[in-house]
Formats: C-alpha cells, sequence, structure tokens
C-alpha cells in the first residue's frame, strides 16, 4: 500500500531549477518588460475605445502586430504565474513564493488593463470585415466576435484601469486571504489513542473511512474548524459579492448570473432546461440516498455518511495501482491518451499527497506547451483513483490546445469537465467489467456520489449564491445567516434524502468556489460537464470509431465556438431538457443496478 509519506510531489525544474535560481530571475524580469513593452506598443498604435476606425491595409496590420504580441505576452505571463501558483497551492506558508507572487500581481494589473484596452478596441472595429480580411482574424474570429460583445460592457477606461488596481487589494486580497486561512487550518483530532493538529484536507478525506464514528468526529471537528475563521470568511465573502454586484451594475449586465452565462458560452434557456430536466430527477438521487443509508443499516445518512464507502471489497487503491489502471485504459481508448498519462505520471505533474499548508480538494492546471500540472489530496480508494483520472482529463484536454494561442484556448468553464467526465466515466467502465458484485457496489456508488454531488449538491450551491448576490444588494449578511441560506437550499434540494438535522451549515465556507472576485456562479458549469461529458460517452458507445475521429477536434476548439455550436457537432440540442433528461437515465440506470446489488 502507498503511504501518505511516498506520495509524490509535482516536479517544477522543468520549468525553472527553483524560486531563487537565476533563471526564475531572468524570467520574472523578462516577463514585467514585455509586459511594459506591450504597453508601449499599445500607446504607439493608439489601442484602446474610441469611435469606429477604417479598416484600411494599415490598421489590418496594425490589427496582426498587436494580437500576435499580446498573445505571446500572455503565453509568457501565464507560465510564470502557474510556477508560482504551484509553490503556494502547495504550500501556503511559503513565504518567498507569496511575496513574489504579489509582486507578480503587480504586474499582471497592468496586463489586464492592456487586454481590457485590447477588447474596448475590438469593440470600435469592424470585426467581420476584418475576419473577411486577414487570416490571422479569421483564425480568431471566436475570440474577436465575443470581445465586440463584451466591450458593450465595459465601463469607461478610466474606470476599468481603477478597478483592476483596486481589485489586487479588493476582492483579489479576500480570496488571498481565504486560501490562506483555510489551507493553514488545522483542528485538533485524535486517532488511534493520539491527538494531533490535522489539516482540513485530512480531516475532509475521512468523510470516506468505513468506521463511522471516526466519519463523524472528522465532521464534527471539520465544523469545528469552519466555525473558527467564519467571522473572517464571511468578511471576505461579504467583500467580493458586494465588489462583484457594484461592477456589475456599472458594466450594464442585468444581474452577476446574465455576466456568468456570457462567460460560460451558454444562454438562460440552456441553463433552464438542464435545471429543469436536474429536478426532475431528484426524487430519483433521494431513492440512492435512502438505499444507501438501508445497505450502512441506518434510519436515514447524516451529512458525515455521504461518502461513506459501501462494498467491503478490501480493495486498497494504492497510488501505483491506480497509475498503472488509469494508463492502461486510457490506452484502450486511444494511444495517444495512455502515452499522455504515461508522460504525466513519468514526470511527476502530479502532487498526490494531503499535507498541511497544501490546499484541498483538486485542479488540473495548464502550464506551458502542453504540459498541465495536476493537484489532487490522494486517499487509497476507488475515489480517490476516480479523482486522479478526472484531473487528468483535464491535462488530455489541454494537451489538444497546445497548438491554440491563448486567446484561442480560453475555454468556459462548461465545456472545461468535457475531458474530465469522460475520462472518468473511461476508467468508471473498465473497473467494473471485472469486478465482484461487492466491488461493483463500491465502484457504482462512488459514481453516484460524484453524480449527485455534480446534480443536486451543485444545485443547492447555485441556489445559495444566486440568494446572496439578492440580499447583498441591500446589506452584508451575518455568519448566521449564511448558514441559514446554506441549510435552506441543502434541505430544498437533498429533502428527505438526508437527516435535516446533520446537515453542513459551513459550506459556503468550505467552497472555495464562493472566493473567486473574477469568476461567478462556479458550480453550475460542473453539472453542465457531467451531464455533457455523460452525454459525449453515449455516443462514443454508440459508435467508437466515428467518436474518436472527431473527438480530439472538439477539444481543440473549445475556446473557438459556444456550447451550442460545439454542441451541434454531435447532433446535440442544448435547449432540449430531453437531451439533458438522456444524460440523466445514464445516472439512474446507475441507481438501478445499485438497488440491485444492495438488495443482493
Amino acid at each position: 500500500m502507498t503511504t501518505v509519506s511516498t506520495l509524490p510531489h509535482w516536479d517544477m525544474t522543468g520549468v525553472y531549477p527553483g524560486l531563487e535560481s537565476p533563471e526564475f530571475a531572468a524570467g520574472f524580469r523578462a516577463v514585467q518588460t514585455h509586459i511594459e513593452s506591450l504597453r508601449d506598443l499599445f500607446d504607439a498604435e493608439q489601442i484602446g475605445g474610441g469611435l469606429a476606425a477604417p479598416l484600411d491595409q494599415a490598421a489590418i496590420e496594425r490589427f496582426e502586430r498587436v494580437i500576435q504580441r499580446l498573445n505571446a505576452v500572455l503565453d509568457e505571463a501565464n507560465t510564470l504565474g502557474r510556477y508560482l501558483v504551484a509553490f503556494r497551492s502547495t504550500n501556503s506558508r511559503n513565504a518567498l513564493a507569496q511575496a513574489r507572487y504579489s509582486e507578480l500581481e503587480q504586474h499582471l494589473v497592468l496586463l489586464t488593463q492592456l487586454s481590457t484596452r485590447f477588447t474596448a478596441w475590438i469593440g470600435s472595429l469592424d470585426v467581420e470585415a476584418l475576419i473577411g480580411q486577414s487570416a490571422l482574424a479569421a483564425a480568431h474570429a471566436f475570440a474577436l466576435r465575443q470581445a465586440r460583445l463584451r466591450a458593450a460592457h465595459l465601463m469607461a477606461p478610466a474606470e476599468e484601469a481603477l478597478a483592476s488596481e483596486l481589485n489586487v487589494t479588493g476582492g483579489a486580497a479576500w480570496g488571498k486571504l481565504y486560501d490562506t486561512l483555510t489551507s493553514q487550518l488545522t483542528r485538533p483530532f485524535e486517532r488511534d489513542g493520539q491527538v494531533q493538529e490535522t489539516p482540513m484536507s485530512v480531516l475532509h478525506n475521512l468523510a470516506h473511512a468505513a468506521d463511522r464514528d471516526l466519519r463523524r468526529r472528522a465532521y464534527e471537528a471539520e465544523i469545528a474548524g469552519w466555525q473558527q475563521v467564519a467571522p473572517s470568511l464571511a468578511a471576505a465573502l461579504n467583500s467580493i459579492k458586494g465588489q462583484v454586484n457594484t461592477l456589475t451594475r456599472r458594466r450594464g449586465w442585468a444581474s452577476p448570473l446574465d455576466e456568468a452565462l456570457f462567460n460560460a458560452r451558454i444562454d438562460r434557456e440552456t441553463l433552464g432546461a438542464m435545471f429543469q430536466a436536474a429536478r426532475e430527477a431528484f426524487p430519483d438521487f433521494r431513492r440512492y440516498l435512502q438505499l444507501k443509508a438501508r445497505a450502512l443499516k441506518l434510519p436515514k445518512l447524516a451529512w458525515y455518511d455521504l461518502y461513506a464507502p459501501l462494498g467491503g471489497s478490501g480493495r486498497v487503491w494504492s497510488y501505483e495501482d491506480a497509475a498503472a489502471f488509469i494508463i492502461e485504459h486510457f490506452g484502450a481508448y486511444s494511444a495517444r491518451m495512455c502515452d499522455f498519462a504515461a508522460r504525466a505520471f513519468r514526470e511527476n505533474w502530479i502532487d498526490a499527497e494531503p499535507r498541511a499548508g497544501k490546499e484541498g480538494g483538486g485542479f488540473c492546471m495548464w502550464l506551458r506547451r502542453d504540459e498541465s500540472r495536476i493537484l489532487v489530496n490522494f486517499n487509497p480508494s476507488y475515489n480517490g483513483m476516480s479523482t486522479l483520472a478526472h484531473e487528468l482529463g483535464h491535462g488530455y484536454h489541454n494537451l489538444n490546445l497546445a497548438a491554440c494561442t491563448p486567446l484561442q484556448r480560453a475555454t468556459p468553464m462548461t465545456l472545461a469537465e468535457t475531458a474530465s467526465i469522460f475520462c472518468e466515466t473511461l476508467v468508471k467502465m473498465a473497473a467494473l467489467q471485472h469486478a465482484t458484485p461487492s466491488e461493483q457496489l463500491e465502484i457504482i456508488e462512488a459514481s453516484l456520489q460524484g453524480s449527485c454531488r455534480v446534480t443536486v449538491d451543485i444545485t443547492s450551491r447555485f441556489l445559495f449564491e444566486q440568494r446572496v448576490f439578492e440580499q447583498r444588494q441591500q446589506r452584508e449578511l451575518s455568519v448566521e445567516e449564511f448558514c441559514q441560506m446554506m441549510l435552506d437550499a441543502q434541505r430544498e434540494t437533498y429533502g428527505d434524502g438526508l437527516d435535516e438535522a446533520i446537515l453542513h451549515p459551513y459550506m459556503w465556507a468550505a467552497k472555495p468556489h464562493y472566493y473567486n472576485s473574477e469568476r461567478s456562479f462556479y458550480n453550475f458549469p460542473y453539472m453542465f460537464g457531467l451531464l455533457f461529458g455523460l452525454g459525449c460517452y453515449a455516443r462514443y458507445q454508440r459508435d467508437p470509431d466515428e467518436f474518436r475521429q472527431g473527438y480530439d477536434a472538439l477539444l481543440a476548439s473549445t475556446g473557438l465556438a459556444d456550447a451550442a455550436t460545439l454542441a451541434g457537432r454531435f447532433g446535440i440540442d442544448l435547449h432540449a431538457p430531453d437531451f439533458w433528461r438522456s444524460s440523466l437515465d445514464v445516472i439512474r440506470r446507475d441507481i438501478d443496478r445499485f438497488e440491485v446489488l444492495v438488495e443482493r
């Protein structure tokens, strides 16, 4: 079995030897210099909003100079920023990484301002004529059309510049406070007769423990931890949502949700169809939760039972086992996907060890070209293996975007989950093929855990955030009000599937997604991603060869079209509730199979 001490940390030396290396210092100076040079170019070319300019040959050449340089600087700044994030996210006590990232933020403010000037400038051009006369513009057609639409929601240039500067000490600073507080937060916890200060990520992982008393005590310790920092987190949440409300209003959006939908590249009709289908499926998910309670010989599940293991197979998925299984079954799909996964493990792209100072949860970030880095807090279970496959799916998506410029690869959250869900489903189906009934129960239940979280819990998080934005327009909200709003949303969605007396009132504190001042409603895209990914997998099952021919091209195009256009390539109508119902039918079949296994 893999122990915590042997789990890998990611290797960043391929970018720079270290934070104190001359190479990093030179790279940092280069990014600073190139951002300033980009500003000089923008000033010389008079890039900004204003009256529409004639589109002559000189204007086309000017556009091509500017967009090529902007893409190059965005690419360079991204790699440097992600390099620093790699140190901050795995050790929030790394003072040097925190200091250098704070220094970089000052330069990124200027880059943000230049990007806003570029958007305003595109809004003043005849975009369609430009696309027709420039091959470079045609290659960036979708980004330019989006920029033209976004330009209509910009404040005056001076106001936009001020907003980006103030965000560093406003919303972004509150978000940084959240990251620092939560990554360093520990609670005294007794296990095996010893009391130790235990990180929240480790307490959260104990939700997967077989011992119910251990799960309960870990849940209670986690709740106590959130209570400890709740006043600070409430101040952060009030400040971030207040800032977003102000800027949304000043930029002419009807609501933060309307801006989030634009960024997600879907419309309200799509969102409504998806949520309609999800609500119709709530009774099925409650049936699953009641079946799980029966399997655990409980009258009803408490919150801390949601991730309790079932099956009793005794199988431990060591990290090495998980890696080998993923590589093998990615290979059953394609050699390219297999080679990608093997490279990620071989070159240490993954940081897997839970530890103090490290962020909880998991994520995959694009680093440069075809490289990504993956953070997980691995636990030796099927769920740990599945999460690893999920995050590697994001990395495979990034591989397919490698040839795109930064402006071409900007993928919305709705489409960013496509490859991760697909890859997670690949390993699930492979694991089921030769599993015993006990192992099948474990696998199906782990999958249903995720589906329930992304359908039912995501709906509760969406309802909570929507109501916070509405009430925050009037005044700041207290810790008690945040907790009550979260409980109300959980009762509305989980219903009689859970014990209403033991829910999670501090889920607003536990979820970092609420604390991003530049990305609101970081919730419904997960549901979209799950159901769209399941829809893609269903089409793969129907005709594997035809699906393979178009899938990588779909992933490479997620920054080049809206969600409806890309879905149309596979004959999917996102406005039709029937598509979303068909994806949920896949989950319903899992629930039926789960019922048979539980009864057995």
